[in-house]
Formats: C-alpha cells, structure tokens, sequence
C-alpha cells in the first residue's frame, strides 16, 4: 500500500491550479460536478469511475448522480486530508469523461 503523506497548503494551491474544473471545499475535499448529455451516460461514467477506484486506485471518490450530472468528492482520510493520490484520481477521472466531449 502506498504511503500517503498529506500535501502542504502550497502544494494544493499548485495542484488545483493544474487541475481543470476541480476546487476545494471545506479545505479537505477536492470537488467537480461533471455534465452528461443522457442520464445513462453519467450512469456508465459512474460504473467506469468505480472500477478504476476499486482495482486500479484503492481510493474512492464520494458520488453524487442528480440526473445527468455527477459530482465526485475526494479526500484522503488516512493522511487526514488532501494527497497525491487524489489529484491523481482527479487526473484520471478526467481523463475518462474526455471520452463523452463528443456525445
């Protein structure tokens, strides 16, 4: 399991400054809400998101589907607040709703 170190205040401003669309709240958790075309498309987004938390990351998001958006909320609890590990996720999440851009 990875060592997880909690990040400095710098180091979050850096990180949420490289980070499109995420902000901090409550300054533990990074946030972003994601919009999707049909209900079930935010509901694939959701299943793909899981998969890649449970055997990829071992780090899961907080998930919110109010019809066809989803808000995704990340913190690291064992580091009692923000790490690499959640920007990462963040990073990959990202990457997997670049592929609904064109639906």
């Amino acid at each position: 399991m990875m060592k997880l170190t909690k990040l400095t205040e710098e180091e979050i401003v850096s990180r949420l400054g490289q980070a499109d669309g995420w902000s901090r709240e409550d300054g533990k958790w990074i946030v972003k809400s994601y919009r999707f075309p049909a209900y079930m498309d935010g509901i694939q987004f959701v299943q793909e998101i899981a998969r890649i938390s449970e055997q990829e990351l071992n780090h899961h998001p907080f998930i919110a589907v109010d019809y066809k958006l989803v808000r995704l909320r990340l913190t690291s609890w064992r580091a009692g607040g923000l790490t690499d590990l959640d920007f990462e996720a963040a990073s990959r999440y990202d990457a997997v709703f670049e592929r609904y851009a064109d639906l």
